[in-house]
């Protein structure tokens, strides 16, 4: 079958994350809203595009309508091809029945025939619900070269949190001798991504056997690598020491989308060699007003500005009235900000109306607003 890049991905975006609160439970983490106009999943989809990957499935799962409208037929990121492209993937029923995907090897191993179809020779896995800049071509150049089965990506960390990730040991050649899944005691500090690149081929085996052991709980992480280990197969890691932020919390969501607002920030949205498509809404421009003052922020289309906006990342069709003070917050889209309001801190869920203060000057509490209250963590 036609595949002349030999590489195909598959984005493992049917996460629920439930961590997130109010700001999933209408919708999967890849889709919650990022960055004053991106979805998280917009950060992995333009890596494939700018990494000329010119085949990828998107598996979907938990709540994925939103989803799905966003995706679309794959336009904004150039995958609306009549051959090859983007192609959502859900879980089905068949006349032998069906299930959900159980695990992120089970979700592989269920679109089976969509690979043998697309026939690659390197299957790359990703996260939609990361939010990093990478070229995946870099990734395979290292696998190429360490003649590896599977390659995976990782990234210091720091030692005390270490026991949060999958922990990888490696020798002085970077083959991994050892992988720990949230060891107590870490011996190293190299964090597994959860990217990954296999050998079709070589996958497609394990994810067979995989598939036939009542035992398994059908993940990368916890049988199928641990698995190719102990057969002796090479297992490399490529080392990555860019920006990466696993937005899994309120907190860290907060953080990640006011780190964009910095100058300095890795990430570089700017930056034109390397850009980040998304769906466009077609609004009208933000317009600010007499007495409206901006200061360190990002400011999204349709925004309404009377009042005052620090440090702080507005989405689309945000109104701040006169009088009313906003700090160190993330806005989401159609939030309107009464007179008189002072908000800090905080991230407001779409379609809010904040009519009393939120948080204080000098508090460090970060708080989620939302139809069901106001959350503190």
């Amino acid at each position: 079958m036609r595949n002349s890049n030999k590489i195909a991905a598959m984005l493992l975006a049917g996460g629920q994350g439930s961590r997130l609160k109010a700001l999933t439970r209408n919708m999967a983490k890849p889709v919650v809203p990022f960055g004053g106009k991106y979805k998280i999943i917009d950060f992995a989809l333009s890596n494939a595009t700018n990494s000329d990957v010119k085949d990828i499935g998107v598996l979907t799962q938990y709540k994925p309508q939103l989803l799905n409208e966003h995706l679309g037929i794959g336009a904004p990121w150039d995958y609306d091809r009549n051959f090859g492209g983007l192609r959502i993937l859900s879980p089905y029923y068949t006349e032998e029945g069906g299930r959900w995907f159980e695990g992120t090897a089970s979700a592989i191993f269920e679109n089976i025939n969509y690979l043998d179809q697309v026939n690659p020779e390197y299957i790359l896995i990703l996260s939609g619900d990361h939010i990093y800049k990478m070229d995946y071509r870099k990734l395979l150049d290292v696998h190429k070269e360490k003649g590896a089965d599977c390659t995976i990506a990782v990234m210091e960390v720091d030692w005390d949190e270490a026991s949060r990730f999958g922990i990888m040991n490696t020798d002085e050649d970077d083959r991994i001798v050892e992988f720990e899944e949230k060891p107590a005691n870490p011996k190293s500090n190299l964090a597994s991504m959860g990217i990954y690149i296999f050998n079709w081929q070589v996958l497609r085996k394990e994810l067979v056997e995989d598939s036939k052991d009542p035992n398994s709980s059908n993940d990368f992480g916890k049988d199928i690598i641990p698995k190719m280990l102990n057969e002796g197969l090479n297992l490399y890691v490529y080392k990555f020491d860019g920006y990466w932020k696993d937005v899994g919390t309120v907190r860290s969501y907060w953080q990640a989308n006011l780190d964009l607002i910095d100058p300095e920030n890795e990430l570089d949205i700017y930056n034109d060699d390397w850009r980040i498509y998304t769906k466009s809404l077609n609004l009208p421009p933000h317009r600010i007003g007499n007495n409206g003052e901006l200061s360190e922020c990002l400011v999204n289309e349709d925004c309404v500005i009377d009042g005052k906006a620090e440090n702080s990342v507005l989405f689309s069709s945000v109104e701040i009235e006169e009088g009313a003070e906003v700090y160190n917050s993330v806005l989401l889209n159609n939030v309107k900000v009464k007179s008189g309001v002072k908000v800090y801190n905080s991230v407001v869920a779409s379609d809010m109306e904040i009519s009393e203060n939120i948080g204080s000057e000098n508090d460090s509490n970060v708080y989620l607003v939302s139809q069901e209250g106001i959350e503190e963590e």
